[in-house]
């Protein structure tokens, strides 16, 4: 008789890979030559890359045939610091399900005390020192998948902060859980600005997909295309719409969501699509992430939606400063994040998703 571990029958495979787990390569064309990646397949439908040298953040993404992610133009790039200043990380953006924005900065390019920085900060940019890869063990029983990593940012004389990153999934499962754990090295207290922007594209997101979110409070930014499209009569913010000319070049509507916590403080926002079947939850904690950025941006080819954990505005860091919302790290403190990405397919899990817009 075969031998079930969970949902796999070990009598019937000898290699692990066959179900599942983490590859390691590196990319070896264009603009991402050298850059190293981890492929992992959770064995449940749900496959994702992750960039060790773009902070760990994660590129592509699948569930089967269907792309969750957003990807630009140009994709993968090295990193470098040649992209640190004015918008010019615009240039090595690569879109996909996760990019980290920080950890001293969110948004526009601005300078506060005494400090330049560029747009959304330098994380993106920077290569992690892999500290462990953690294979599924079928055989022993042990499903769970996991690497770790450590980014480091700063200078002589600060700020200075160290991110140990932490990423799981479950052969078989479909979410990816993060602990992002933050430690001030330095002997003086730096500010802390942090933002996961998820970005979510075709084809689970197309005309019809809503936006999921239980959100008694909705603050577009003062943009008039943002202010029009989260407030204007006739206008459902959470309907995915078909490509707008409105939104071609540097155009975009954002509103800021405010979801409600249970009671320890977790929500919930994510993005269905019922053409598919198809969903994404994301899950995390009000109290580490204060507000939740929708990023809309449907201009034709560049057809994205993003929902952004953040623990502060995109607005500068100088203007959090001045409405006390800038957060700090003191020297030898430490600040820890906790959240999932999961892919949701059945009814039961997207009439769920579906009824926090109710």
């Amino acid at each position: 008789m075969g031998e079930a571990s969970g949902p796999f029958d070990t009598s019937k495979f000898i290699n692990p890979a066959q179900v599942g787990g983490i590859e390691s390569y590196t990319i070896d064309e264009g603009e991402g030559r050298g850059v190293r990646a981890l492929c992992v397949n959770t064995g449940g439908g749900l496959r994702y890359r992750v960039l060790v040298d773009r902070g760990l953040d994660i590129d592509q993404a699948f569930f089967n045939q269907h792309s969750l992610a957003f990807l630009t133009h140009k994709g993968v790039t090295r990193p470098t610091r040649a992209l640190d200043d004015g918008i010019d990380w615009l240039k090595g953006f690569a879109g996909g399900l996760l990019t980290s924005c920080g950890p001293f900065n969110i948004g526009p390019p601005g300078e506060d005390a005494g400090q330049k920085f560029g747009l959304h900060g330098t994380h993106s940019t920077t290569a992690a020192a892999l500290e462990s890869v953690i294979q599924p063990d079928p055989r022993s029983g042990r499903l769970e998948m996991s690497f770790a990593g450590v980014v480091r940012y700063g200078s002589l004389f600060g700020p200075s902060l160290e991110l140990r990153r932490t990423i799981r999934s479950t052969l078989g499962a479909n979410a990816i859980d993060f602990v992002d754990e933050f430690y001030n090295p330095a002997n003086t207290d730096a500010p802390h600005a942090w933002l996961l922007h998820i970005n979510l594209g075709y084809p689970l997101v197309d005309a019809g997909a809503e936006l999921c979110y239980d959100s008694p409070k909705v603050e577009p930014k003062d943009a008039p295309e943002g202010v029009a499209r989260f407030n204007r009569k006739g206008i459902d913010a959470k309907k995915v719409p078909e490509p707008l000319d409105a939104h071609r070049g540097f155009n975009e509507s954002v509103a800021y969501l405010f979801p409600r916590g249970d009671r320890s403080g977790r929500a919930t926002v994510g993005l269905v699509n019922r053409k598919l079947g198809l969903g994404v939850a994301i899950r995390y904690s009000t109290k580490e992430f204060g507000r939740c950025v929708n990023w809309q941006h449907w201009g034709p080819g560049e057809y994205v939606t993003a929902l952004e954990p953040a623990n502060g505005t995109v607005e500068g860091r100088a203007k959090d400063r001045e409405r006390g919302l800038l957060d700090t790290i003191p020297a030898g403190g430490r600040k820890t994040y906790r959240y999932q990405i999961e892919a949701v397919t059945t009814r039961e899990e997207i009439e769920s998703l579906r009824a926090l817009n109710k």
